[in-house]
This record gives structure tokens, C-alpha cells and sequence, in this order.
């Protein structure tokens, strides 16, 4: 069903290319990028998703920062045709190995951007900390010292999902203020709490009722299970959790491995005392009706720390670009909305939200309209 979806937007986007005067030339460099993020390939989409594109070599390296040294991977294009960006990943256990955002760098790379993506080693454990903004910042000016990784004195930092916002936080300190030239938040949140009351309740910021995506749930679960159970019993349930996350990433690579793993996260609950073995129960059968109310008491300790919201940070004096899924239910559309609210009297923001997307995923069908907006969204912040 995605491949059809997919081959389907780039037929639209092809004709728009086709229908030439809509496009202005500099936004090529966003249609070819577009459709190799959509992975599209044959035919003209294939030869206009390779526009303006060219080799490039992958390094690993580590990272100074003042948590440690991180772990880190560069990709630098052989014909360089912009800043270098620091990507940061969502939260999840693959970390810089994770597929889509190897993709996505790949993508960028090809097209002329350097990319480094570090790897704060709290994003691997699932966990959501005030180190997060920390890491991307000591990356970012790492980065800018002595060295030819960004020789212009700038860089762009990119975050996808809760990095999203941790992007902005980072962009927003004084020691990166003047060194940033562009920040976009993909599927980022504006405020900690909101989304993590939105994921234990259904209800957005705006009021309207949305089912949450249950990956969300069980992260806070994670973060809080020290306050959930007791503590002979918090290394055994995260676990299990755990063993359900890995599950559920092996899902878009092997459903016969994910299979297996679900039934061993399943098996755990009989080996765990209660309250664990229900909250573990609620986990492995998605029960988010269930959990988000058991959650809820915690979410404003979890999230206390102004460093994890943009919104009650210092804003960035860069420009911000927030690209949202209009169905986003790990991180609700909305965030991106109200952050932009905040943000606008302090910087240029560009909002983009699009149905093209679901949780910082081009993944979805929609018009041609759409697609061209996303097009000239992407142009823009790659030409910023």
C-alpha cells in the first residue's frame, strides 16, 4: 500500500516539474530532494530526483561534549553546495543506524549538504532529558571549531521528533545564537508537558480528541517507571518494555522476527510481580486507555525542566522551520502551531503543516497542491 502511495506522489510531483512554470529554478534543488525522500525511482521521477546530485563519503567519529564523548557519523558530499546540518534523531533505540534517518541524511548528502548526526546516548534508552539540548549544542560547537566541517562560521541544526524541539532550545543559547542559520523542527513539540498530557489523554491543546499513538505512552512509561513500581522491580519491567519497542521497530524490517519478539515481551508478564506484570500487560496488548491515566500524575515532574520546551526557552535568532504531519498522534500537529505563535515576535517561522506526513514520515497521498507546497518548503530552508 505505501509503495503505490508513494509512486502516486511522485506522479504528481513529476507533472508539476513537467508543468515547468510553476517552478522557479532554484526550487528544483526541493523537488529533487522531495522525491528521494519519498523514495521514488524509475523513469523522469528517478532522473529529477537525481538533479543537482553527486557522491559522498560516510565517516564515524566521536563527539566531545561536556556528558562524555558521543558517538557521531558524517556524511560529506564531494562537491559540497551548502552548510553542514546536525541532525538529530527521535527517540529510539537504532540511533544513528536507524534507517530512516540514515535515509534522510543520505538524501542530503547527495544533494550537495553535509550532514553530521550525533547520537546522545540518552535518545538509545528511550529517555527524554535536559543532557538532549546539551549534546546537540556541544555537537553544533564542536562542529564550528577548528576544522573544515563548517568553515562559513554556520551550521543548520535539523531535529526529527522530540529533537525537533530540543533543536530550537539548542539554537536559542547564547553560545549558538549567532552561529546558527537555519533550525527546522520535524514533528517537533513546543511544550513538553501539553504532549505528554495529549498521549495519556486524547486531548490536544486545541481541544480536539485525537486516539495517541501508543509508542508515545509507553516511552513516558519508561521514564517514569521508577515512580510506578517498586524499585526492585523498575530494571525487570523497563525490560519488558523494551522487548516491546524492539518488537515494534522490527515491524518495518521483519514481521517474522517481530512476531517472536512480541510473544517474548508477552511471556515476560508472567514472570513479573504486580503492579509490573499489568502495567507490562497494558503495554503488550496497547492498551493506552488504560495507561495514560496511571501516567498522568508524573507528567509535569517529567517534563519540568524548561530546557526540554522551546517555548519556555530562549528563542533562536536564526530562522525556524517546523514541517508537522497534519495527523500526527505521537506528537500532535498543533505543538508546531502554538511553538510558531511563540516563537514569531523573536524570528522568521516558517509553519508547513502537511497531510503529506504522519509522525516525521513522507509517507501519505495527497494533491498536487500540497506537494508543491512541501516542495517550496523544503526549497526554502535548503536555500536559506
Amino acid at each position: 500500500m505505501k509503495r503505490r502511495t508513494r509512486w502516486t506522489l511522485g506522479a504528481m510531483l513529476a507533472a508539476l516539474l513537467l508543468a515547468a512554470v510553476v517552478l522557479v529554478p532554484p526550487e528544483l534543488r526541493g523537488l529533487s530532494f522531495v522525491l528521494r525522500a519519498a523514495g521514488l525511482h524509475g523513469g523522469v521521477t528517478d532522473s529529477l530526483a537525481r538533479h543537482g546530485t553527486g557522491a559522498f563519503t560516510v565517516t564515524d567519529l566521536r563527539v566531545p561534549t561536556r556528558h562524555g564523548p558521543v558517538r557521531g557519523r558524517l556524511y560529506q558530499p564531494d562537491q559540497r553546495k551548502g552548510r553542514l546540518i546536525v541532525l538529530t534523531s527521535g527517540v529510539h533505540a537504532a540511533g544513528i543506524d536507524e534507517p530512516r534517518l540514515v535515509k534522510l541524511a543520505e538524501d542530503l548528502a547527495m544533494g550537495g549538504q553535509p550532514v553530521l548526526t550525533p547520537e546522545p546516548p540518552d535518545l538509545l534508552r528511550y529517555e527524554i532529558t535536559p543532557r538532549l539540548p546539551d549534546v546537540i549544542e556541544d555537537t553544533a560547537l564542536w562542529a564550528l571549531g577548528p576544522g573544515a566541517l563548517a568553515p562559513e562560521g554556520k551550521l543548520d541544526l535539523f531535529g526529527i521528533s522530540f529533537s525537533g524541539g530540543l533543536s530550537v532550545v539548542a539554537a536559542g543559547r547564547p553560545a549558538l545564537r549567532d552561529r546558527v542559520a537555519a533550525v527546522l523542527s520535524f514533528g517537533g513539540h513546543g511544550e513538553l508537558s501539553r504532549v505528554l498530557s495529549f498521549l495519556c489523554t486524547g486531548v490536544q491543546a486545541d481541544g480536539v480528541h485525537r486516539r495517541p499513538h501508543d509508542y508515545g505512552v509507553v516511552v513516558i512509561l519508561l521514564n517514569v517507571a521508577d515512580r510506578l513500581v517498586p524499585p526492585e522491580q523498575v530494571e525487570a519491567l523497563r525490560k519488558g518494555v523494551l522487548k516491546f519497542m524492539h518488537a515494534s521497530h522490527l515491524t518495518l524490517v521483519d514481521s517474522k522476527q517481530a512476531e517472536a519478539a512480541f510473544a517474548e515481551a508477552r511471556a515476560m508478564e508472567a514472570t513479573l510481580p504486580e503492579p509490573s506484570a499489568t502495567l507490562l500487560h497494558q503495554v503488550n496488548t496497547r492498551d493506552v486507555s488504560a495507561l495514560g491515566p496511571r501516567l498522568l500524575p508524573f507528567v509535569k515532574g517529567f517534563a519540568g525542566d524548561p530546557s526540554l520546551s522551546p517555548e519556555r526557552s530562549p528563542a533562536p535568532k536564526a530562522p525556524v522551520y517546523l514541517l508537522h504531519g497534519t495527523d500526527d498522534s505521537v506528537i500532535p500537529a498543533i505543538e508546531s502551531t502554538l511553538l510558531a505563535r511563540a516563537l514569531e515576535p523573536h524570528t522568521h517561522v516558517h509553519l508547513r503543516p502537511t497531510p503529506l506526513i504522519t509522525h516525521a514520515e513522507m509517507d501519505r497521498q495527497s494533491s498536487a497542491m500540497e506537494a508543491l507546497k512541501l516542495v517550496r518548503f523544503w526549497s526554502a530552508l535548503l536555500g536559506e
